[in-house]
């Protein structure tokens, strides 16, 4: 059988034994300075009720995805993302509680 990709070129076994990288301590990682990825934000000017509303409705949308998976696991696996669901429930409804609060129902 004919092979499309090439072997790969022969590595020096000594060279790969020194490696002159060293993790970064502590120390270092919290000094320096943090930066924030925008590529994933939430808008700043967001009211609370908008920022309550959403997690609401993302918290059903994600409950309704682990209960149609459930019909399709066994025994274990189906136990623990029924455990994963009540956990999504309950925050929905301490999230529910929290939008009650803030906009009280007509």
């Amino acid at each position: 059988m004919f092979k499309v990709t090439p072997n790969p070129p022969d590595a020096d076994p000594a060279s790969l034994n020194n490696l002159d990288y060293q993790s970064p301590s502590i120390a270092d990682i919290r000094s320096a300075p943090r930066t924030p990825n925008k590529l994933f934000s939430v808008d700043p000017q967001a009211t609370t009720e908008t920022l309550v509303v959403y997690l609401v409705e993302t918290l059903a949308s994600v409950d309704v995805m682990v209960h149609h998976l459930v019909d399709h696991l066994d025994d274990g696996s189906r136990n623990a993302l029924l455990g994963i669901s009540n956990s999504i429930m309950l925050a929905e409804i301490t999230a529910n509680r929290v939008l009650d609060q803030i906009s009280p129902p007509d």
